[in-house]
């Protein structure tokens, strides 16, 4: 496979992206096959990083100064030959510069254009800040809703090194980019696209800000809730110990030290099969059925269940810490890795704690190309994340990708003119609405990734079918995510393993455009959706496949069932959160990479549209969770000789990366988040209390800054701090901004709201009201995007779905009454 055979051949890529949101988008595209040449001002990039090196691997580095007009003459030669053009600076301040991306698609309708402010154009409050990953952070309740853990701990708020809002933010805007690539193809006519990050950000958090009033408490399951609750509603403080929040975990969630000192997190908590199977593995099951535990349906009616101690169910009393005491005794007799092979032969989801390093020097790693080695002209050979998104088959051509290169202007605009275009020849009269409107989605996967992924879809006019199983195997409250993800989607109940279901599985695959399912290979295999087997029933569907720790090659660890938590356990985010091998801590409670899978899912997906479109061959897009954990992690995913410590902020201690990037507790008690630089020590001069700065110590700017903050309110110190032009935001909350934000159910999508958005369902199919963040990230200029139904009961749209196959009702009652197909689950299932 060579570079020839990538799908993004031909496509020209402009990137003037500084940091990571805009470079990251140049990068996966490029690493599609796509031609990009990056922009840099005169003086280099403004962010002086070894992850550079990663960011424009496979482009064309050239410098060009926008403030002279030989500078801008060179820049709009360079996109008079692009196809797709990045920038992510404050809005408006391109086309302050002279590059102002509405005009230039008036001269260049085929032009598609991607802009990625920190906060939105239409935030009158925010759009001028100074947004850089820590002020989206604090500004969006990361730093302060982002862990139950902290909040007990009374760690809040907390700083976290990871750039969730960059890397949401990217990935929304790739796949935008080659969404709009891809209607192009039929219409002729580009777009100009804007995703703020904040926004990004919020829909990564989907499932962390949304509320569901008078919610029954069988659904706040997690004792971690149902404890911050009790104690705010008694006024009690937050002050647990790390070991006595341990004990609020559920034994099927939660980390155990194994004989050689190292953790291995197990996570079945809420799965109809695996909590017996691991209690079976650990020899455990037997002595705890007679002692009480007693195994049955979890997934009846609450009222109708055999027993309170009811296996699969949140368990009473003591049993949580009985059975996780018995559980920790049996870890403690074997070292973590040995467990680990044990749970992947038994195909329970459990793995072993490493280090951000280790998990780059895994095997498994670099031999799926989860890790890659690129010769840097700087840092010589360098190890980096590996793709994010690819197709599989030509994604072996994305593990060597060309090392960043600087070149002329001349060079620069040379490659991009000897590029192959890739544009239609000829605008078309009739433009869809949205980018996808008549592609029609089969989802056959479950919890958050890939449905959210299909959700994503929706948004742009594709049909969904949410294909899933006659009777659940998640209890309903870890199913009720499917109160986000199951919007504008018909629900269908469907046993494909019968004979009959089997057949309407396969006409549901011969009718769509793309099948989605998060699942291993060999799941795949087992049901005959390998590409021979869907070759024969649909040549054109395009097929995407979402696992745990995939890459684009087959390594140890790639047929391995895991979650979201397995892959922070895995790639050292645990470790670093909580600050030790002794001290493994979540980051966050989802929002974290789940649903950034999702986000990979649709870039992956548009691809392979685009390639269809372009030249007829089906492929088979693929993402995993731990691909884009690597994307998640770029600020420090790298190694090569010479590399300093893997140093970066770790643990419930954390408050910055240094003295000019950190929480300080202002004199009101919130706190502020101030992020500058010390390219910045002449805007400091301008802002009192701080005119002295530039004459204290380097050593002694923390204390400096703590006793000043100490001095004014936080509100005092954003407006003084940002009238200096300084970055800043004070530590809000998802509660706080969801009620700020929120309006009824209208019709519209989000997009003309601002940076933040939400909207309550009164009349929810649920029978709750329902208050949700909006489907709002990605805002085209062109394309439509809907404003999506409310998630609608399981199985409510089996018998339409059959009946456009022509099934007759009489077929369909014959179906249902040999369980072949279903019109519901139990009324404890939400939307029920």
């Amino acid at each position: 496979m060579t570079a020839g055979d990538l799908p993004l051949l031909g496509v020209k890529v402009v990137d003037f992206g500084q940091y990571i949101a805009g470079p990251a988008v140049g990068m996966m595209l490029a690493d599609l096959g796509a031609t990009v040449v990056h922009v840099d001002p005169p003086s280099g990039p403004l962010w002086d990083s070894p992850a550079n090196a990663t960011l424009n691997r496979n482009k064309l580095i050239v410098k060009v100064d926008l403030k002279t007009q030989e500078g801008l003459a060179e820049a709009q030669a360079l996109i008079s030959e692009a196809d797709i053009a990045i920038e992510n600076f404050r809005p408006g301040v391109l086309g302050r510069l002279g590059i102002d991306f509405a005009a230039l698609r008036k001269v260049q309708p085929k032009l598609i254009t991607v802009s990625i402010p920190g906060f939105a154009a239409n935030d009158e409050l925010r759009r001028e800040w100074r947004a850089f990953e820590s002020v989206i952070a604090a500004a969006s309740g990361v730093f302060t809703d982002m862990g139950m853990n902290r909040v007990l701990m009374g760690a809040t708020p907390f700083f976290t090194p990871l750039p969730i809002s960059s890397a949401y933010g990217c990935l929304f805007a790739a796949a935008a980019a080659v969404l709009a690539l891809q209607a192009r193809e039929r219409s002729g006519v580009g777009d100009q696209i804007e995703v703020p990050l904040a926004s990004a950000l919020m829909e990564g958090l989907a499932w962390n800000s949304f509320a569901i009033e008078d919610l029954p408490a069988r659904y706040k399951m997690d004792r971690r809730r149902r404890e911050i609750a009790r104690r705010r509603e008694a006024g009690l403080p937050m002050d647990l110990s790390y070991d006595a929040l341990h004990k609020l975990l559920d034994p099927f969630y939660r980390n155990y030290k194994c004989q050689d000192g190292r953790g291995f997190y197990v996570v079945a908590a809420g799965n109809k099969f695996h909590t017996k199977r691991i209690l079976q593995l650990l020899g455990l099951y037997d002595e705890l059925v007679t002692e009480g535990l007693v195994e049955g349906s979890a997934w009846l009616p609450s009222d109708e269940w055999p027993s309170d101690t009811l296996l699969g169910a949140p368990l009473p009393g003591e049993w949580p810490e009985k059975i996780a005491d018995r559980m920790q005794a049996v870890f403690l007799t074997r070292p973590a890795k040995e467990w680990e092979r044990m749970f992947e032969e038994a195909r329970l989801a459990g793995a072993a704690q490493r280090s951000l390093q280790e998990w780059i020097e895994e095997d498994h790693t670099r031999k799926a190309g989860l890790a890659i080695v690129v010769d840097d002209p700087v840092y010589g050979q360098m190890i980096q994340p590996g793709p994010v998104a690819w197709l599989e088959e030509s994604g072996s051509a994305m593990l060597t990708p060309n090392p960043r290169k600087w070149v002329t202007f001349e060079e620069a605009l040379a490659a991009l003119s000897a590029t192959s275009s890739s544009r239609p020849q000829a605008l078309s009269a009739a433009s869809l609405n949205g980018w996808l409107d008549g592609v029609r989605v089969l989802d056959m996967s479950n919890v958050l990734a890939g449905p959210q992924s299909a959700s994503y879809l929706a948004r742009f006019g594709a049909e969904i079918i949410k294909l899933d199983p006659v009777t659940p195997s998640f209890s309903p409250w870890i199913v009720i995510s499917a109160m986000i993800s199951s919007r504008g989607k018909s629900s269908t109940l469907v046993d494909i393993t019968t004979p009959g279901g089997r057949k309407v599985f396969e006409r549901l695959v011969k009718s769509v455009d793309v099948v989605i399912w998060n699942a291993t290979e060999r799941q795949v295999q087992n049901m005959a959706l390998d590409p021979d087997s869907l070759r024969k029933i649909n040549p054109q569907a395009i097929f995407c496949r979402i696992d745990c720790f995939g890459g684009v090659r087959q390594g140890s660890l790639s047929d391995r069932v895991g979650y979201d938590d397995l892959v922070q356990t895995t790639s050292g985010i645990m470790l670093r959160f909580g600050g030790s091998m002794e001290t493994p801590e979540e980051h966050a409670h989802v929002g974290t990479i789940d649903l950034l899978g999702g986000v990979g899912a649709i870039l992956a997906i548009g691809v392979a549209l685009y390639q269809r479109g372009r030249v007829g061959r089906a492929g088979r897009p693929r993402t995993s969770l731990s691909a884009v954990a690597g994307l998640l992690q770029i600020p420090f995913w790298y190694d090569y000789k010479g590399r300093g410590p893997f140093d970066e902020p770790a643990g419930p201690e954390a408050r910055g990366y240094d003295a000019l990037t950190r929480l300080y507790k202002s004199a009101c008690g919130s706190t502020v988040m101030l992020s500058a630089t010390e390219r910045d020590m002449s805007r400091f001069a301008e802002v009192e209390g701080l005119e002295l700065l530039a004459d204290v110590p380097k050593n002694e700017w923390t204390p400096f800054l703590t006793e000043a903050f100490g001095k004014a309110s936080a509100e005092e110190w954003l407006s003084r701090l940002h009238a200096a032009d300084i970055g800043a935001a004070i530590c809000d909350t998802l509660a706080a901004l969801r009620s700020a934000n929120t309006r009824l159910a209208d019709g519209t999508p989000g997009t003309e709201q601002g940076s933040y958005s939400f909207a309550t369902v009164v009349d929810h199919p649920s029978g709750y009201a329902v208050t949700q963040v909006d489907q709002y990230a990605i805002r085209p200029v062109l394309g439509k995007v809907y404003d999506l139904s409310a998630s609608e009961k399981f199985g409510a749209s089996t018998r339409n779905v059959l009946r456009s196959f022509q099934y007759t009702e009489a077929a369909i009652t014959e179906l249902i009454a040999v369980g072949a197909v279903s019109e519901g689950w139990s009324r404890e299932f939400l939307p029920r």
